[in-house]
C-alpha cells in the first residue's frame, strides 16, 4: 500500500477558504516550535509578534504603513499570475520606480514648486516600475525567454543602479560621506492622514487600487480576458485574444504598481534615496498574492496580516533580544505552507495497493 496524490475533479469553496486560513495556523505552530527551539516561551512570544502591535493606535498606524507597498505590489503580482505569468521581479521594479520618481525630487530641490511635483513623482515612478517590467515580458512574448529568469535577474541590475546613483552622482553632498541623497522637499513628500504618527495618503491610494483591480478584474472584459489566457489559453486564442499582449499588459500594470510602491515609499516614510530602501517588500508580496488566493481584496487583507509580521519582528527584537531574520522564517513558513495547502486544494491523498496504481 502507498500514498498517491490524486487530482480532483472540482474544488469545494469550503476548501479555498479554509486553505489560507489552515496554513496560517499551521505556521503559528511551526512558530510556536520555533520559539520553543530556541528557550522562549511560545505563547508570550507570538503575543509579541501579533497581538502587541494591535494594542495602540501609533502601531495600528505603523502596520498601514508597513501594508501599503505591500497591497500595491501584490494587486500587480495578483493579475500577472491569474494570467499564468511569473513576475517574480517586483523588487527591482520597485527600486527603479523610486529612482525614476526620485529624480524629480532631486531636481526641484530647492526650489518650492507646489504639489505638482508629488503628482509627477508619483507617475515617473510607476512610469519606472513598468519600463522595467516591460524588459522581460518583451523577451518572453517575442523571443518565448523564461520570465522568472529575466525578471529576477533585474532586481540585482536595479539594486546595483541604486546603489551607484546615492554613492556618486545623487549623493548628499553635506550628508558628511554617508551613502544618501538629500531629503526631500515637503512639496516632494507625502501627506500625512494624522499629525501624529507616519500614515500617509500612500494607504488610501493602496486601498484604492485594490477595490479598483477586483473590479476589473471580476466585472470586465480585460478581467475575463486575463482569466481566460491563465487558465486555458487554447481557449484564449480561439476567443480572440492575444496571449503576448495579455502578457506585456499584465506585467506594465504590476511593474507600474511596484515602481508607484518604491516612489511611495521613498516620499513616505524613508523621505529620501539610500542604499536599501526596502525590506524584500517585492519578495513578500508574492506570499501576500498567494494567502491572498490572487484576488486583490484577498491581497489587501493578506498585506495587512505580513506587516503585521513586521512590526511583530521589530517589537520581538527589541523585547525578547530574537533576531529580526525569524520574520523571513515566519514568512518563509507562511509561503511553505500555503503551497502545502494549495497542493491539497488542487489533490486529494489515497491509499492504493501497487497492483492498482501500475
Amino acid at each position: 500500500m502507498r500514498l498517491i496524490l490524486e487530482r480532483r475533479d472540482d474544488r469545494p469553496t469550503w476548501l479555498s477558504l479554509a486553505s489560507p486560513l489552515a496554513a496560517v495556523a499551521l505556521t503559528l505552530v511551526a512558530g510556536a516550535l520555533l520559539f520553543l527551539a530556541i528557550g522562549k516561551d511560545p505563547v508570550a512570544a507570538l503575543k509579541v509578534f501579533f497581538l502587541d502591535p494591535l494594542s495602540d493606535g501609533w502601531a495600528l498606524q505603523e502596520l498601514a504603513v508597513k501594508a501599503t507597498p505591500l497591497i500595491l505590489i501584490a494587486v500587480g503580482l495578483t493579475l500577472c499570475y491569474r494570467a499564468n505569468v511569473w513576475n517574480i521581479g517586483a523588487e527591482g521594479q520597485l527600486v527603479m520606480g523610486a529612482i525614476f520618481g526620485s529624480w524629480l525630487a532631486l531636481a526641484t530641490h530647492g526650489s518650492p514648486d507646489g504639489r505638482w511635483v508629488l503628482v509627477a513623482m508619483l507617475a515617473l515612478g510607476a512610469l519606472g516600475g513598468m519600463v522595467w517590467a516591460l524588459i522581460p515580458a518583451l523577451l518572453k512574448a517575442r523571443l518565448g525567454v523564461n520570465e522568472i529568469l529575466s525578471s529576477l535577474m533585474l532586481v540585482y541590475v536595479a539594486e546595483l543602479a541604486l546603489d551607484y546613483l546615492v554613492r556618486g552622482r545623487w549623493r548628499d553632498p553635506k550628508g558628511f560621506n554617508f551613502p544618501q541623497s538629500v531629503n526631500f522637499e515637503p512639496e516632494a513628500t507625502m501627506p500625512l492622514l494624522f499629525e501624529a504618527g507616519r500614515l500617509h495618503i500612500g494607504f488610501v491610494l493602496a486601498v484604492i487600487v485594490a477595490v479598483a483591480a477586483a473590479i476589473v478584474l471580476g466585472r470586465t472584459l480585460k478581467g475575463f480576458e486575463i482569466r481566460l489566457v491563465g487558465e486555458a489559453p487554447r481557449a484564449a486564442r480561439f476567443a480572440g485574444f492575444d496571449d503576448r499582449r495579455t502578457v506585456l499588459f499584465v506585467f506594465a500594470v504590476s511593474g507600474a504598481l511596484a515602481g508607484l510602491a518604491g516612489i511611495i515609499e521613498v516620499a513616505g516614510p524613508i523621505g529620501q534615496l539610500q542604499p536599501s530602501i526596502s525590506p524584500g517588500y517585492g519578495f513578500t508580496a508574492i506570499i501576500v498574492a498567494f494567502l491572498g488566493r490572487l484576488n486583490p481584496i484577498g491581497a489587501l487583507i493578506a498585506a495587512l496580516f505580513l506587516a503585521l509580521t513586521f512590526i511583530g519582528g521589530e517589537n520581538a527584537q527589541i523585547a525578547l533580544r530574537i533576531p529580526l531574520d525569524v520574520t523571513r522564517v515566519f514568512q518563509g513558513l507562511l509561503l511553505f505552507f500555503v503551497l502545502g495547502c494549495d497542493t491539497f486544494l488542487l489533490y486529494r491523498l489515497r491509499l492504493v495497493s501497487p497492483a492498482r496504481a501500475a
